[in-house]
């Protein structure tokens, strides 16, 4: 089996925590946040090309270059035995993109993408879940984790607890 080679987490800025409003304008550009764009301004100058796409067809995804190409690789690889990963590969690859960020923090976003999401002159909210994904969702997407992430709030805490959560 040959190497998935990615860039490790120690050679890449730290991304931002938090969740941020951002929008998708009527061209299909994402403005991020001032914050995402300082993090991706600090990547390596060959990470900076991202691609945008979606896995499960409900939050939107950006990878630096290496982490997609990783993903890329094992869906790939594995697509003829686990029949997720052939699914999950015809779905990015249908939604996704190759970008990158302008000088004005704007990342275009394909219109297959921005169709599925519903997130076409809208706006929506921005995390970096790692240094290697942003993830994007619309104000629906957002409206039902946050529900979801309320209802279940004090067992998650006492779940995790013993897990280790600080």
């Amino acid at each position: 089996m040959e190497p998935i080679e990615i860039i490790g987490e120690d050679q890449l800025p730290e991304p931002p925590n938090g969740m941020y409003p951002a929008r998708v304008d009527e061209r299909g550009r994402l403005k991020l946040p001032v914050c995402m764009q300082t993090f991706i301004n600090a990547l390596p100058d060959d990470e900076k090309k991202l691609y945008a796409t979606s896995l499960d067809r409900r939050i939107g995804l950006l990878y630096i270059k290496s982490a997609w190409r990783a993903n890329k690789k094992m869906l790939n690889r594995e697509r003829n035995t686990v029949g997720a990963a052939g699914r999950m590969r015809f779905s990015a690859e249908h939604l996704g993109s190759d970008t990158e960020m302008d000088g004005q923090g704007r990342v275009l976003l394909s219109p297959e993408l921005r169709r599925e999401l519903g997130i076409e002159n809208q706006p929506v909210k921005v995390c970096a879940v790692s240094p290697y994904r942003i993830e994007v969702y619309s104000e629906a997407e957002f409206e039902r984790m946050n529900r979801e992430s309320a209802e279940h709030a004090e067992e998650d805490v006492v779940l995790m607890a013993p897990r280790g959560l600080l």
